[in-house]
């Protein structure tokens, strides 16, 4: 099992939003670094935090899990969708997507600044300066970190 840290705007789809659903595709990726990470590492089973971006405040929501590995991000070949590019087709895709399920939502958002000020968390990428990759690994060890500093000590 691998761990992960996906990032997304509540305005755009929330940690509520996915409990309300169950589960949903996560699409929209324009970022060959996470692609690459979605169409060639992630695999069901594994575990995501669920981050809140450009929130206030900022930071980690809940769990959810990978339930479907990549395939290709079929909005990318729809011209009226806004995540169309004319580069990806059916044929020769360019964008991937996964599907997530939810797990838990914390008590309260585990915001950044108490992710960057735990000396545990040292090296994890989402506190480093510049780091705006929306997907990005996780080590067990970080992932079990920021779940206890939730409140959620058992494990999904």
């Amino acid at each position: 099992m691998a761990y992960w840290l996906m990032k997304c705007e509540p305005s755009a789809y929330s940690i509520d939003d996915l409990e309300k659903d169950g589960s949903s595709s996560w699409e929209g990726v324009r970022n060959y670094q996470a692609r690459n990470i979605m169409r060639d590492q992630m695999q069901p089973g594994d575990l995501a935090l669920f981050y809140h971006s450009n929130a206030e405040p900022s930071g980690v929501a809940g769990v959810m899990k990978i339930v479907r590995a990549g395939y290709p991000d079929h909005l990318a070949f729809d011209a009226s969708h806004k995540y169309y590019d004319a580069r990806s087709t059916p044929d020769k895709p360019v964008w991937y997507m996964v599907d997530v399920a939810f797990v838990t939502k914390f008590a309260s958002i585990l915001p950044l600044q108490q992710i960057k000020a735990e000396p545990r968390l040292k090296g994890i990428m989402v506190a480093q300066q510049g780091s705006r990759l929306s997907v990005q690994p996780l080590s067990e060890e970080h992932f079990k970190v920021i779940c206890a500093m939730a409140g959620r000590k058992k494990l999904p």
